[in-house]
């Protein structure tokens, strides 16, 4: 691959890295740059809904790799050379419960991801085009009518075509909580399907079993780089799972069969049968494990800190500043301490600020660190209840630092986030589906928003 080439994926990575668009993320490992992993977030009001889709793109083999070959001296591995962005990267997707499932009429079950480069007139690859677009170009796929992108669709006036959206729409909604959400979740924290989080030896796959779509590198080193990234848009999207079973669950049977479509064969379709209670009791399970892991972390990290560990001391000084800062600006519309003098675990007392719909409130919001931050981000609570389209009805906040590695940036979010009162409509912030379809509803559901938050105000200081 040519330095201009590197230089290319390089900034084009960063770029995504550095934006604000929720629905993207990469990551690649430093010895690799040629191959990256993507997650791309279902599309909100779609039955791909809040889903963390992964992808794998390899930019290390181009159109022409049968002419283009290097050898590295080192391990004396073959390497495709590339002429990126002159020729396409190539896509697959890996979230298909381990080659069983078939998202959509372009994505298919072995990894295939079909975005027409090279076809007709008007649809081949062009250098202009890069990671991002390729990243949203994917996630157009995921619509709220995929039936439509089968090019056998005859519309809606066709009735079998009808039939066929609605089932292949509520087949989708059901296998993407299951397969994009709670299925990586449970691998990740170690949970099995009977309940336990010990790892067992050996399993028989059957139709509906959980697959792994992880993968070992070719170094036989683990990469699973959105782990947290999982974890908490978990917490943010958690009541909005719950509502999405809430929703479908009468609309289907429990253990009815999937309906397969026309376009899916015997090796390429997503087989099953519907079972909602089960998907909302593993919800449940997995909130429950990522709360107590969440829990644990100020004990892992008191430990770091009697062992002087450097994390720990950063983060005592951290703190110190802060609170400096906060003295030298006059600042009291926030308290922070540190609970127990322990610095993986920090408590920010936030009065209302005069003349907002926060005005008089008093919250207690809790801040817990990862022993292994930045790369784990904080997790943080908001005591008593506020009813705020920011804060689920856990207390979870949803909130976004300038910069992940440094608290003084994660403080500011979290009181901005508070204080925000004329926010663009977002619908991947909306961790609390009922506050926010009051907040960007009609004025007068904007009124019954302020009312609502208001009350949660008062109470907070009975």
């Amino acid at each position: 691959m040519s330095d201009q080439s590197i230089l290319r994926i390089t900034r084009e990575i960063k770029h995504i890295q550095n934006n604000a668009d929720l629905s993207l993320a990469v990551a690649y490992k430093d010895s690799d740059i040629r191959n990256v992993t993507a997650i791309v977030l279902g599309t909100p009001g779609t039955p791909y809904q809040f889903g963390l889709f992964e992808f794998s793109i390899s930019f290390g083999k181009g159109r022409d790799a049968g002419r283009f070959v290097t050898i590295c001296p080192e391990s004396q591995t073959a390497y495709i050379i590339s002429d990126y962005p002159a020729t396409p990267p190539i896509v697959q997707i890996t979230t298909t419960n381990g080659g069983r499932c078939r998202f959509g009429p372009n994505l298919y079950a072995g990894g295939k991801v079909c975005l027409t480069w090279g076809g007709q007139r008007g649809e081949e690859w062009s250098s202009a085009q890069g990671l991002e677009s390729i990243l949203i170009s994917i996630q157009s796929l995921m619509s709220n009518n995929p039936y439509e992108n089968e090019p056998g669709y005859q519309g809606a006036h066709a009735p079998e075509d009808q039939e066929n959206s609605k089932a292949y729409i509520e087949k989708i909604r059901h296998e993407t909580l299951r397969i994009a959400v709670i299925q990586p979740l449970e691998s990740s924290l170690g949970i099995q399907l009977d309940g336990t989080d010990k790892p067992s030896e050996s399993k028989n796959v059957g139709e509906d079993d959980e697959g792994d779509d992880s993968f070992d590198d070719e170094d036989g080193t683990f990469f699973e780089p959105f782990a947290d990234l999982r974890k908490r848009r978990f917490l943010w999207y958690f009541d909005s799972y719950m509502q999405a079973i809430k929703e479908a669950e009468p609309c289907v049977r429990r253990r009815q069969r999937f309906e397969n479509m026309p376009f899916e064969s015997s090796d390429n379709c997503m087989r099953g049968h519907f079972n909602y209670p089960e998907l909302r009791r593993r919800l449940i399970r997995v909130k429950e494990a990522i709360l107590k892991e969440t829990r644990n972390w100020p004990i892992e990290g008191l430990e770091a800190k009697n062992q002087e560990a450097s994390l720990a001391v950063s983060l005592q000084s951290q703190y110190e500043q802060i609170v400096e800062d906060f003295k030298h600006r006059h600042n009291f519309t926030v308290d922070l301490r540190l609970v127990h003098g322990n610095p993986f675990l920090w408590e920010l007392i936030y009065f209302g600020r005069p003349m907002t719909q926060l005005d008089g409130g008093v919250f207690k919001i809790k801040i817990y660190l990862s022993p292994r931050f930045p790369e784990e981000q904080p997790r943080v609570v908001v005591e008593p209840e506020l009813f705020h389209y920011r804060v689920s009805k856990d207390g979870t906040l949803c909130y976004f630092p300038k910069r992940t590695e440094e608290m003084r940036h994660h403080i500011e979010a979290i009181v901005e986030a508070l204080e925000e009162e004329s926010a663009p409509y977002d619908p991947r912030t909306t961790v609390n589906p009922e506050a926010s379809k009051l907040f960007w509803g009609s004025p007068e559901e904007r009124k019954n928003y302020n009312r609502a938050l208001r009350r949660s105000v008062q109470k907070s200081v009975e």
